[in-house]
């Protein structure tokens, strides 16, 4: 697919979000707008589109750490209750007669229900009447209380994954709006004028055709830059962190790629810019990531005045002149893992 019709599936709609309407000139039709009130406004839609794709990556780490806290609280929740189950089993057979003798018959019932709670609000009851027996009977109330707090921490954790999954389906649903949006801009320009808007957009002028890296390995960084060099030609995908058929995004794409040669750093740009040393963009390096648009995206530098960028969706991992006007208009910083 050309860069052109790329550039029409992805920055199309950009008139509903602006409040412009690409139309043909004629009697009573809105003024159509110019090339660089459509260029405004791609690039406008470009760092919503970002953000959001930031926003569906922190959701989705956030989300997969309450997946694994919630497997941790599942072995909490079956040691506390079958501790629980031990110690009430234990008063039950030890003191029932005690209890029995003192013509405390709801007793019994407390001795057998499978609800800690009920346990917990008979304490003083049981403990009165556990005599000699006191131990257990305290040992029965840490249980039931134990297990009644990881059964607390169990909703909340199941409750803060619901909440989790609708911000995903939020932010999909804000993604899919977005490129829905910009599926008109383009079309009521002419060719000429598409290729001068989409020539200053996000992923212009750059290459996903495979290109053998040639250059040394002999440092993380350089490891970090043959990773990318291999994965030129692979989709882009929201949310995405390889492998190649599964596609990057951009912050997705240079964590992968520092993870190849060892080095963890962060999932999203946010987080990346924060956590990273920065350098100044004097002292670039290979393998250095380049943080654009807000913090709202990430490519890496590879040398000769290069980056390897995921661009955005509906375009695959490129290489990149550096100067490309979107990206040096963006610009932000230079961090170095």
């Amino acid at each position: 697919m050309s860069r052109i019709r790329r550039g029409v599936a992805i920055a199309a709609g950009l008139v509903a979000v602006g409040g412009l309407a690409v139309v043909a000139s004629g009697a009573g039709a809105a003024p159509q707008p110019t090339v660089d009130q459509v260029q405004a406004r791609v690039n406008q839609l470009t760092s919503q589109y970002n953000k959001v794709s930031e926003q569906f990556d922190q959701a989705s780490q956030q989300l997969s750490a309450a997946q694994s806290r919630l497997s941790q609280v599942r072995v909490h929740l079956n040691h506390a209750n079958a501790q629980f189950q031990a110690a009430q089993a234990n008063v039950a057979q030890t003191a029932s007669a005690a209890f029995e003798d003192t013509g405390a018959t709801s007793i019994a019932g407390v001795l057998t229900s499978g609800d800690p709670s009920v346990v917990l609000q008979q304490g003083s009851l049981l403990m009165e009447l556990s005599g000699s027996r006191n131990a257990e009977t305290q040992q029965l109330l840490t249980d039931a209380s134990q297990l009644t707090g990881v059964e607390q921490e169990m909703q909340r954790t199941e409750a803060g994954i619901a909440g989790l999954k609708n911000q995903l389906a939020s932010h999909k649903n804000s993604l899919s709006k977005l490129i829905a949006t910009e599926k008109a801009t383009l079309d009521g320009l002419t060719v000429p004028q598409q290729q001068t808007v989409m020539t200053n957009s996000i992923g212009a002028n750059g290459s996903s055709a495979p290109q053998q890296y040639s250059g040394p390995t002999g440092t993380q960084a350089d490891q970090a830059v043959a990773f990318v060099y291999n994965q030129l030609g692979c989709p882009y995908v929201y949310g995405g962190t390889g492998p190649c058929h599964m596609g990057f995004d951009c912050s997705g794409l240079v964590q992968a790629a520092w993870g190849s040669a060892g080095v963890q750093i962060p999932r999203d740009c946010y987080e990346q810019y924060a956590a990273l040393p920065h350098v100044p963009l004097a002292s670039i390096e290979p393998g250095d990531i380049l943080v654009y648009d807000g913090e709202g995206h990430v490519a890496m530098y590879v040398g000769g005045g290069y980056i390897i960028d995921a661009p955005q969706t509906g375009e695959n991992v490129e290489k990149i002149p550096m100067s490309t006007p979107w990206y040096a208009d963006n610009l932000d910083g230079v961090l170095r893992p």
